[in-house]
């Protein structure tokens, strides 16, 4: 699809807006105004061709900023016009008129004239006159309309010209376009990223996807369109044309800036001013070329961030070398000064120059890039240091943790064990215990080494204890060295800590992290303190606590600001705290701290991450609504299947084969079970256990016999390790159907917990056993308060059949109304009343006529107008209601 066609899906009711303007009575014209690459050359043309051959067009650009060539736009008109018309101003203007008059031959005139901000007086005084007369009327281009020359602004000002503003695409806007012009759907990363790069412009959006295609790094994987790696703009395309046309009318001293932004990637706005001026800094920021933060340092980049790409391409490295020498403070000597933005922008410049970075500096970098969640540019940046120096254990601590942040413990584990033992040995205790907990994070992923962890830091507290007496034997009276050794301590603490969440062995360890989390540990290590504290909220809400778990995320939540700075504590924090909103019912919640934790709000959280994607979707499904869960499992798993992750892919699969369960299409949902079978692999505790539970319940709703025991084998597995909340949720799924024994259990674990999910299992299992309708339509108000369609909708249809069975006609009435209202989205009920009665919905009646008469799926849902997986959704429960099999059945029976 070439760029106009895009830039007609982004705006073509903009196209419109200008048509309608130019048509009106008594209008001169229009004027199209926006930032630059917002797509206001391409409106007006595309405004211009919806006239069609009636109208005569005429499509003018100006010579640009600083262009004084008198009649600059209508030259080419002037080598037409006779020698008599060439005598004086006035001459000139009327001959043009006449000429323009002639070529339309009866026909009405419009004139586009891009770039109208740089007209000359000349052919402004020509234009303004084909307007006054009636000849033409005007479409015209700028950025502002104080940019025009000031008669065309006059005409703005008095109504006679129209105004019609360009804004930029919004993130949710350059998605429908993608998805329009790529015909599937796109990933969530996909969206943002494209957005983020090209900054709301279709002409740059068209550019930059067919490059990416073109490279192959935009692939279609499965239905759905994402990114191999990171988008990296080489400018072979329609692209470079662009760029070097913006290039081109900059002023040298511009371009020069321009440089070496490309170069830097950002910098603080007193040291660019520095080198430049502040009057050129400004005006550039005027202009949109740049953009300055709002934050203390005030660090500026690229206004369009695909133009430092690309420009960066082009440069040698003896001129990226030549302009890294002209900006101060990146000399060798000033280097310990950089802040860690301006240390990575030297690091990648000296990277752009094929030039090695110091160890100091290049363990620095790396540091940072890990803090900052860029694991390849670590790499690069660590993988400069090399085994003699000393620098090399540190480097290889930031390897290991690129590896991970990439998906890849195998290569983390290589990386580590590359550090010797005289290098080990020769460690500070608070170096040692850090390598020893990076070890420990890496094990835990391998299933060869997972079991030795914990001897790994038995023996490594048994080296501390020999540190402590080399110490207390060399000088006795060395706190400096007590509370090293003390922060060591505490980091191989939390190392086990972490290893035992990772595996699910919490009930041991509760005693130990309520300590750790106490305001005595501040006095030691104030971090330790609020990381053990995050772990504990987890541990709380799983052990049954999930109140308690709540209030602790609060005030962590409430201390986070301070430590900022530290690497991983936000994200740590923030998947943490969605396990805690997720287990404990609050799935809305959870998903509205997904989107606050993302991006520049963030706790750490990439937006449109597939981590992300696959979290959402995960709540949706978890909260009984998998018709909204699929677009986002969907795009996460085409984001997963293409990178490398820590074994997510089986619980995306699950929780998908869980969501099409749920809408009732059994084909799908056993595809994905399938595929979640074949994924198996070592994960993190919470996961792997949430991967089981969705599979479990989406067998069960397909009518595995076997799924019922394998929830209650879970729930009964949970209840003895001590994890209430797992065991609550496992037994709550299995108990669809349930036995009163069954309902006993549930009932005895939702004793030990807490909560608004606590207490709706408890008044479930109640009801239930009870075989009580009025009890069961109190359960399903406790679910509608929690938004839990699917346990609504149990509730009610078992509330439905127990009012009927005890002749309760008005609480029949009221179940049966609940069951209506939820079936558009709970197309395929967890429980199907047996009472007879009023089994069908009006909808199921509607759409089971209709499919009785011969009507196909395709003509229900345009005649219904609903969608397609949704009318087999409801026709899967008429099918199992009313025992058929086949729609020439439905006949008699509707």
């Amino acid at each position: 699809m070439n760029r106009h066609a895009w830039s007609g899906l982004a705006r073509g009711a903009d196209a419109d807006r200008v048509r309608s303007a130019l048509t009106a009575p008594e209008s001169m014209g229009v004027v199209i105004t926006g930032d630059r690459g917002v797509g206001k050359s391409l409106v007006g043309r595309s405004a211009l061709a919806g006239f069609g051959p009636d109208v005569y067009s005429l499509q003018l650009r100006t010579s640009g900023p600083g262009a004084a060539t008198p009649y600059g736009c209508l030259a080419f008109t002037l080598a037409r016009l006779p020698q008599s018309s060439l005598g004086s101003p006035t001459a000139i203007l009327h001959g043009i008129t006449s000429l323009i008059r002639n070529d339309a031959a009866g026909r009405k005139c419009v004139i586009l004239v891009d770039n109208a901000g740089s007209l000359d007086e000349q052919s402004t005084g020509v234009l303004l006159n084909l307007l006054q007369t009636g000849t033409a009327r005007l479409i015209a281009t700028a950025q502002r309309a104080t940019d025009l020359p000031p008669d065309f602004y006059w005409l703005i000002t008095s109504g006679q010209l129209a105004e019609v503003r360009l804004a930029g695409m919004t993130e949710i806007e350059t998605r429908e376009v993608l998805q329009a012009a790529l015909g599937h759907r796109v990933s969530t990363a996909l969206a943002t990223q494209m957005h983020e790069l090209v900054g709301g412009s279709p002409t740059l959006l068209q550019a930059v996807v067919s490059e990416q295609i073109e490279r192959g790094n935009l692939v279609l994987s499965g239905s759905v369109w994402t990114l191999l790696d990171e988008v990296v703009l080489e400018g072979k395309t329609a692209l470079e044309d662009i760029v070097r046309a913006r290039y081109a009318r900059e002023s040298p001293e511009a371009r020069e800036v321009i440089e070496v932004l490309s170069c830097a990637r950002s910098m603080s706005l007193s040291r660019l001013a520095r080198m430049y001026g502040p009057g050129l800094i400004a005006d550039m920021e005027e202009a949109g070329q740049i953009v300055v933060d709002r934050t203390d340092r005030h660090f500026v980049t690229l206004g369009d961030r695909y133009l430092g790409d690309i420009v960066r391409n082009w440069l040698s490295v003896e001129r990226r070398l030549e302009l890294r020498d002209k900006v101060p403070g990146h000399q060798v000597h000033q280097l310990g000064e950089l802040t860690v933005e301006d240390l990575l922008a030297y690091a990648a410049w000296t990277h752009d120059c094929h030039a090695e970075l110091a160890p100091a500096h290049a363990l620095a970098a790396a540091q940072a890039a890990v803090r900052l969640f860029d694991p390849k540019f670590a790499l690069k940046c660590a993988g400069s240091i090399a085994p003699g120096d000393s620098e090399w254990p540190g480097g290889q601590l930031q390897k290991a943790a690129a590896y991970l942040q990439l998906g890849l413990p195998l290569q983390a584990m290589s990386a580590l064990d590359d550090v010797t033992e005289a290098q080990i040995n020769a460690l500070a205790p608070e170096a040692f215990a850090e390598l020893i907990a990076a070890k420990a994070d890496c094990m835990a992923w391998l299933e060869d080494r997972s079991g030795k962890v914990p001897e790994l830091i038995r023996q490594a507290r048994l080296r501390l204890q020999e540190f402590r007496r080399e110490k207390a034997d060399s000088d006795p009276d060395a706190d400096a060295d007590a509370a090293a050794l003390a922060r060591a301590g505490l980091c191989l603490d939390l190392s086990e800590f972490n290893y035992l969440s990772f595996i699910g062995d919490y009930e041991p360890m509760m005693d130990r992290l309520a300590a750790a989390s106490s305001a005595d540990t501040d006095a030691i290590d104030p971090v330790h303190r609020l990381r053990t504290s995050i772990i504990l909220m987890e541990a709380l809400c799983l052990t049954g606590k999930e109140l308690q778990a709540r209030a602790l995320m609060r005030d962590i939540g409430g201390r986070l600001g301070e430590w900022a700075n530290v690497p991983r504590i936000r994200e740590n924090f923030a998947w943490r705290s969605f396990n805690v909103l997720l287990l404990s019912g609050q799935w809305r919640q959870s998903i509205d701290m997904l989107k606050d934790a993302s991006g520049r709000a963030g706790h750490g959280l990439h937006s449109g991450s597939a981590a992300t994607d696959l979290a959402v979707g995960l709540a949706y499904v978890y909260a009984g609504r998998g018709y909204l869960a699929l677009d986002p499992l969907l795009a996460a798993i085409a984001q997963l299947e293409v990178r490398t992750s820590l074994h997510a892919l089986r619980q995306a699969y699950a929780a998908t084969a869980f969501a099409y369960a749920q809408m009732g299409n059994s084909v799908q949902a056993t595809v994905y079970l399938e595929r979640a079978r074949s994924a198996d692999g070592p994960a993190r505790f919470v996961v792997s256990s949430s991967a089981e539970f969705c599979m479990d319940m989406a067998s069960r709703w397909l009518g595995d016999p076997d799924a019922k025991d394998r929830l209650v084998h879970a729930a009964e597995r949970h209840f003895r390790n001590g994890l209430y909340t797992l065991a609550g949720i496992s037994m709550f799924g299995a108990t669809v159907n349930g036995t009163v024994k069954d309902f006993q259990f549930l009932e005895e674990i939702a004793a030990l917990r807490e909560g608004p999910l606590a207490e709706l299992s408890r008044v479930v299992a109640v009801g239930s056993r009870k075989k009580d309708a009025v009890t069961m339509l109190e359960a399903a108000e406790l679910a509608a308060a929690l938004e839990l369609d699917a346990v609504q909708a149990r509730c009610a249809a078992l509330a439905f059949d127990f009012a009927k069975a005890a002749g309760l006609a008005g609480s029949a009435t009221a179940a049966h109304s609940m069951l209506e209202s939820l079936s558009d989205s709970v197309p395929a009920l967890p429980v199907v009343p047996r009472n007879k009665g009023p089994l069908l919905t009006e909808r199921e009646r509607q759409i089971a006529a209709l499919a009785g008469n011969g009507v196909s799926n395709k003509d229900i849902a345009l005649e219904v107008g609903i969608s397609v997986r949704t009318v087999e959704g409801h026709l899967y429960q008429v099918f199992t209601k009313l025992g058929v099999s086949s729609r020439s059945d439905l006949l008699g029976l509707i």
